[in-house]
């Protein structure tokens, strides 16, 4: 058998926890606590809703209004900028793209 040199050494005292704790759980026994944990999961799960789920009942209360004569869609940041903020009159790229 293998030794790891590098792992804790345990006391007597824990190596025979862990002997009990291995015999009783190969012997058959449950842990007394590791249902309701399942349990739990499942109920706190139900009450997540994932990205991509169906939101054909929601409806949009936003108004989009088109890009005004003095505005620019930035080609680097592709946002709708207002024209003193573009970096030289010949781009279309705002001061913090630029």
């Amino acid at each position: 058998m293998a030794t790891d040199y590098d792992a804790s050494r345990k006391t007597e005292d824990e190596q025979k926890e862990e002997s009990l704790e291995a015999r009783r759980l190969t012997s058959g026994e449950q842990d007394k606590t590791s249902g309701t944990v399942d349990e739990d999961e499942a109920v706190a799960a139900e009450s997540y809703e994932l990205p991509g789920a169906d939101l054909s009942h929601e409806t949009l209360s936003v108004e989009v209004t088109p890009e005004q004569a003095d505005e620019f869609t930035c080609t680097g940041c592709y946002l709708v900028q207002h024209g003193s903020r573009r970096e030289s009159p010949g781009t279309d790229l705002c001061r913090d793209c630029a």
